[in-house]
């Protein structure tokens, strides 16, 4: 009776994956380097020099030039950057990715809503 049951319940063996499956965005794509989200060390400089040392750290990202009072859509792109500048088109806000942040000002002071469109 044992020999008739024998091969029932258990699993063939099962074949082991040659590499390890990536943990993360960076394994993934190949890369040690973790992926950089924001940039407050560009705040007061020009848009034009911002944008260059983005897009040294982020190949491929679509920069956004935002000027005080432009409307902008509340959507999620990992590849996009928006650089929110004053007058002499100088960076205002700590560049990031991912958020849209609009300013208000109330009583002369300034206060600033954080939207997460992570759609």
């Amino acid at each position: 009776m044992a020999e008739g049951k024998q091969g029932q319940g258990t699993n063939p063996p099962q074949e082991q994956p040659k590499k390890p499956l990536p943990r993360s965005k960076n394994q993934l794509l190949g890369t040690n380097n973790p992926t950089k989200t924001s940039w407050p060390e560009l705040v007061g400089i020009t848009a034009e020099e911002a944008e260059k040392k983005i897009k040294e750290e982020m190949a491929g990202v679509k920069i956004e030039v935002v000027l005080p009072g432009y409307h902008i859509t509340c959507d999620y792109k990992t590849q996009r950057v928006r650089l929110y500048v004053d007058k002499s088109i100088k960076v205002i806000q700590t560049p990031m990715i991912g958020l849209s942040v609009y300013q208000i000002s109330f009583n002369n002071s300034m206060f600033s809503l954080v939207f997460c469109c992570f759609g």
